[in-house]
């Protein structure tokens, strides 16, 4: 296991309250705190951090998530656990972590528009930024 190196929530408190504040914000949104917890798991998954991994499936476990779900999400194109919502959500999840490759195309965009409004759009883009920049910070400090 790497060591800490730097103790970055220390040392720039006033950014991180600019992360808090987003996560704050996104729990009041109509996405509902279940469907977050779930694309932050799966950006999670996708980048590799450790810490978030385990935060974000305990928050999951602790709202009731089965476990079924939780060993499927790796795999959700291909699972029955999934509603069309949420694979929707999951799809433009990995696009824009993939940005470097997808994109953004519209082929994970446009179904969007089917299964939620502008806001929440709006809210899970910023969910999605927000579970990028929390795991490269995690990582990159080692945390």
């Amino acid at each position: 296991m790497s060591s800490l190196r730097l103790a970055y929530y220390d040392l720039s408190p006033e950014l991180l309250q600019g992360f808090r504040t987003i996560k704050q914000e996104l729990e009041e949104s109509p996405l509902g705190l279940a469907l977050i917890e779930l694309v932050y798991l799966r950006i999670s998954q996708i980048n590799g951090c450790a810490f978030c991994l385990n935060k974000h499936s305990q928050s999951l476990r602790e709202n009731q998530e089965t476990e079924r779900r939780l060993s499927e999400l790796a795999g959700w194109r291909v699972s029955g656990q999934f509603t069309l919502r949420e694979k929707v959500a999951l799809e433009w999840a990995e696009s824009l972590t993939h940005v470097v490759t997808t994109h953004a195309d519209d082929y994970a965009y446009l179904p969007l528009k089917d299964h939620f409004t502008d806001k929440e759009i709006a809210d899970l883009t910023f969910a999605i930024a927000l579970m990028n920049g929390m795991n490269r910070l995690a990582i990159g400090m080692r945390q």
